[in-house]
């Protein structure tokens, strides 16, 4: 079976080739349960995940298979993988231990490990990581990836850009990339840059809210706030509990000055987070009254 290089909603990868029986099967299964349940979030942060491939009974379904090929080192990054998306962070980084031991060639399992180590505070440990995935397989879009969001993590800019700019080179459908260079783009204020970006890694990834937020406020900063509200409405559409997106949401309609969505937005935000602080400063400053109702769409 040919590894699955997935372009979208997170760097955690599984797969490799050539595994066999049930296991590959499983893989298999694996792989598309993560499509269908749109992995997450284009940001790929390991956080609590209600995601199919990340429930409970999964993962026992992958520990039955890792005690079944306990020298597989493919059966532990894979049960690796769906444990760091279940949020189970020391589980997922024993297993990646396990499968580099197995494997000290097996580059996925580096950058699995580079991943948990960087969404845990650890830079550092992430670029050693990446930077032996990327000595195995110097052609790994996901450990480039990786590596510039680790390069970003610790301000390292121009090395940021130059890894984004790698894995678009070698994969030019990983929304992913084009996401964060995007947001590389937008932290420099080049917005028509982050926009052009942002516009790519929504055509590519479709119905996943945070490029359209991250578009929305490039739009607001250069004052096109009809855009920006377009972005922000589709947004809270496609995850109405987003609480980033209703305050950004709040915020283009507030400066179009239309007061009643800006209330009806930040309102819904402080519904789904009452102590929300850029929620309650945006109501209050557009006369917001709690107890009185809103209407937030026409």
């Amino acid at each position: 079976m040919t590894p699955r290089r997935s372009n979208v909603g997170t760097e955690m990868l599984i797969g490799r080739a050539q595994v066999g029986g049930r296991l590959a099967r499983c893989a298999q299964w694996l792989s598309l349960a993560m499509v269908l349940a749109g992995c997450s979030t284009l940001v790929s942060n390991v956080v609590p995940s209600d995601d199919t491939a990340a429930a409970p009974a999964n993962i026992a379904s992958l520990t039955d298979v890792a005690q079944h090929n306990p020298n597989d080192p493919q059966a532990y990054n894979m049960r690796g993988s769906v444990l760091g998306e279940a949020g189970r962070i020391q589980d997922a980084l024993a297993d990646f231990n396990k499968a580099i031991s197995l494997d000290p060639n097996f580059a996925q399992a580096y950058a699995n490990r580079g991943l948990i180590y960087r969404q845990t505070g650890k830079p550092d440990l992430a670029l050693a990581d990446y930077n032996k995935a990327l000595s195995i397989d110097a052609n790994y879009a996901p450990a480039y990836l990786g590596r510039g969001m680790a390069y970003r993590q610790k301000g390292q800019l121009v090395q940021a850009l130059q890894d984004f700019n790698k894995a678009i080179q070698i994969r030019p459908d990983n929304a992913q990339a084009y996401f964060n260079r995007g947001l590389l783009y937008q932290g420099q204020r080049q917005h028509q840059f982050a926009i052009d970006d942002f516009s790519t890694a929504i055509g590519l990834s479709q119905h996943q809210a945070e490029p359209l937020i991250a578009r929305g406020l490039s739009y607001m900063a250069i004052n096109d706030f009809k855009a920006a509200a377009g972005d922000l409405d589709e947004a809270v559409q496609l995850e109405p509990q987003n609480v980033k997106a209703w305050v950004s949401r709040g915020l283009a309609y507030e400066r179009m000055g239309d007061k009643e969505k800006a209330a009806g937005s930040y309102a819904k935000a402080l519904n789904i987070k009452q102590d929300y602080d850029q929620a309650k400063q945006g109501f209050a400053r557009v006369g917001g009254k709690f107890g009185q109702t809103y209407q937030a769409f026409d």
